[in-house]
């Protein structure tokens, strides 16, 4: 009763008002009529006290989100499914849901009246143009009397998580560079060339098993010859996010640094897909082993939060990489690099490991003067030709570029020779 009498709208407040003023007229007047009126006036916004207050503690709410999970730009859609637990009949209900900016306006839904254990649902939409995690919630539900004497307030304490993830863009099929490496079973070396009679072999040694016995070579060769054990290898690739806040340019949605996000998420998902045993490693922090988890939704998880970092070195990112290097391919998105940043990023090579770079050339998110810009260029080419002459592969990355006609130029080929050259005379040119 209390709860409800704190909740008396101006209406209500002023009904009580008029009551006290007729039972002073009353008196003042010897008008038993006032005095009725008074009663009249006073019992209608605490009956209406009475009816909100109770039906305060008489509702159920839950909250479902479809989906949990959304890239950049989609939508989700939230379901409020809303019960009245008790005898009585609801007044009008209103309800907002309490969202972050980054997902919009708070939605406000009028519920006309719900019946006894009475449940409706209603249901919004949500939508982020910027990565995170965003909680959703908690749900206020204002309940007032039919005559809008009383309303009061009640806060749900639950809350739900959408996550907004990079942009995921479908990458063409090319053959990479150090595919295979270590021992595993998720592919099988190819021994053959010609197919099975081809297979390889070797001579028969005591206690081989003879179930073994390869007789096409064995009638080729006039020994008895044996297949070699099958070599099973895995692919393996490690993706590397620079998260370096100095060596990325641009804000929001089209910063050169969520370029680099979406096209680790493009590619972590791209290798996945084709069998990779995948690890990805951040300048913030994050080691994600993505061949212990089923699904991309853990990887895509940590994307989603990833943040520039002002303290981060580019000798953290290596030693991180280093700390648990096992070969295969390594591919890096930095954004940009002095020719001693460049070079440090040669101590990835080792363990027969494959480095390709897509290397931002972060001033091109920046209108910058035409002397700035040459000068910005020259520093991007002789960072690249660093890179080169460390052994990585690189991909020149400018502002309006897409991810799917990038990619093929980390297959081999002879793109990487073209790119050497070209780097090399820009670098050239620019010191003459």
């Amino acid at each position: 009763m209390r709860e409800g009498l704190r909740g008396l709208t101006t209406r209500g407040r002023s009904f009580l008002a008029a009551a006290v003023a007729a039972a002073i007229s009353s008196a003042i007047l010897g008008e038993k009529d006032l005095l009725r009126v008074a009663v009249l006036l006073a019992i209608l916004p605490l009956l209406a006290a009475a009816y909100v207050g109770r039906s305060r503690y008489k509702l159920a709410c839950n909250r479902s989100l479809d989906p949990h999970r959304v890239p950049v730009g989609a939508s989700s859609r939230v379901v409020l499914r809303l019960q009245n637990m008790s005898r009585l009949p609801t007044g009008t209900l209103l309800l907002e849901d309490r969202l972050p900016y980054a997902l919009g306006s708070r939605p406000r839904v009028v519920l006309e009246r719900l019946g006894a254990h009475q449940a409706s649902s209603v249901a919004y939409t949500v939508r982020a143009d910027v990565r995170g995690r965003y909680e959703v919630g908690p749900l206020v539900v204002r309940m007032t009397d039919p005559f809008g004497l009383c309303e009061l307030s009640r806060a749900f304490p639950s809350t739900d998580h959408l996550t907004v993830i990079p942009q995921v863009t479908p990458l063409p099929s090319v053959r990479l560079p150090g595919e295979y490496a270590g021992s595993g079973d998720s592919r099988a070396r190819s021994v053959a060339v010609h197919g099975e009679d081809d297979a390889a072999t070797r001579e028969y040694r005591m206690g081989d098993d003879l179930r073994r016995v390869h007789w096409k070579s064995t009638a080729r060769t006039g020994e008895l010859m044996v297949r070699r054990e099958e070599q099973p290898w895995e692919s393996r690739a490690t993706v590397v996010l620079d998260t370096r806040a100095y060596g990325h340019r641009g804000d929001g949605p089209t910063a050169s640094f969520e370029w680099a996000v979406s096209a680790a998420a493009s590619i972590a998902v791209h290798l996945r897909q084709a069998g990779y045993k995948l690890r990805l490693v951040t300048g913030s922090g994050a080691d994600v082993d993505a061949s212990e988890v089923s699904g991309d939704g853990l990887l895509l998880d940590h994307l989603a939060e990833v943040r520039l970092d002002k303290n981060v070195e580019l000798t953290t990112l290596v030693q991180r990489v280093r700390q648990r290097s096992d070969g295969g391919l390594i591919i890096g998105l930095f954004g940009s690099l002095s020719t001693a940043e460049a070079e440090l990023l040669a101590g990835l090579r080792g363990n027969g490991a494959t480095c390709v770079g897509f290397l931002l050339h972060s001033s091109t998110w920046l209108n910058l003067p035409e002397k700035a810009r040459a000068e910005a260029d020259q520093a991007h080419g002789a960072a690249a030709l660093a890179l080169l002459q460390s052994g990585w592969r690189v991909i020149g990355v400018d502002h309006g570029g897409r991810l799917p006609a990038l990619w093929p130029q980390a297959a081999r080929g002879s793109q990487g020779f073209a790119l050497r050259a070209a780097l090399a005379e820009t670098v050239a040119g620019g010191m003459r």
